[in-house]
């Protein structure tokens, strides 16, 4: 009799401690299987940050075109005008270290005649051009040459010019305070949209910037995208904007 009773309470001690295993096991699987489940969640939001910014440099292009019986005459006249443009530059203040003269360049020059009613391009003397480029940080002086230059043209001066480019130097600062203020403003938006559900923000699992954004103040976009984005030249206060793309875990 006390073999059995014996016997009896030592599997009665087995089948506890193999509840007590089991259910330990189930509790480990369970919070396992939760935060499996837990880190395949994710949530996906963009971050937008933006600030003024002035342009510290002016870029602009003046062009001479002209046109002669012959080569020599074509060259003496370039040399001619481009003395004419020089004094204009000087009177307005732009220095000769601003400019960048560029070589002359032949060609012929065709006009259009009519043979018995037949148009035809016939070859009447030469054409010649030359640029000058000028840079500068004065960009009041850029802006009033520009208004100025109207005279030369007024008065028959074979001249034209490309509107002024206004320009950023420090553009990749810019765009790196940017980034790292969107970033910010992504986890922000991250929380907003999580905190009814009674999860949290984790780590970060990707980020990928958008484009790059020089904009007029006064709003508007420009088609230049030579910088990744758009890049408005053409005024002097700017907006620079970056958008990026973060994907959080959610715990």
């Amino acid at each position: 009799m006390s073999e059995q009773k014996h016997f009896f309470n030592a599997m009665t001690a087995l089948g506890l401690l193999l509840a007590l295993g089991m259910a330990a096991a189930a509790f480990i699987l369970g919070v396992q299987a939760k935060h499996a489940v837990s880190s395949q969640q994710s949530i996906t939001v963009k971050g937008l940050a933006e600030k003024p910014i002035k342009a510290d440099r002016a870029q602009w292009t003046i062009n001479i075109s002209v046109v002669a019986p012959t080569q020599a005459e074509t060259l003496q006249a370039i040399d001619r005008e481009r003395a004419v443009l020089e004094s204009f530059l000087d009177q307005q203040g732009l220095a000769v270290n601003t400019r960048t003269v560029n070589v002359q360049t032949l060609g012929p020059h065709y006009e259009e005649e009519y043979i018995h009613d037949n148009p035809r391009q016939v070859q009447r003397g030469f054409e010649g051009y030359q640029s000058v480029h000028i840079s500068t940080p004065d960009l009041a002086k850029i802006a009033a040459a520009n208004q100025a230059i109207l005279s030369l043209r007024a008065d028959n001066h074979p001249v034209s010019s490309q509107a002024p480019e206004f320009l950023v130097s420090n553009l990749e600062s810019v765009k790196m305070s940017l980034i790292a203020e969107a970033t910010k403003n992504a986890r922000t938006r991250a929380t907003e949209f999580v905190k009814q559900d009674g999860v949290q923000v984790g780590v970060m699992k990707s980020a990928s910037q958008g484009a790059f954004y020089i904009l007029p103040a006064t709003g508007g976009d420009d088609s230049d995208n030579s910088y990744g984005g758009i890049y408005d030249k053409s005024t002097v206060d700017k907006i620079a904007r970056v958008v990026v793309t973060v994907v959080y875990n959610i715990e």
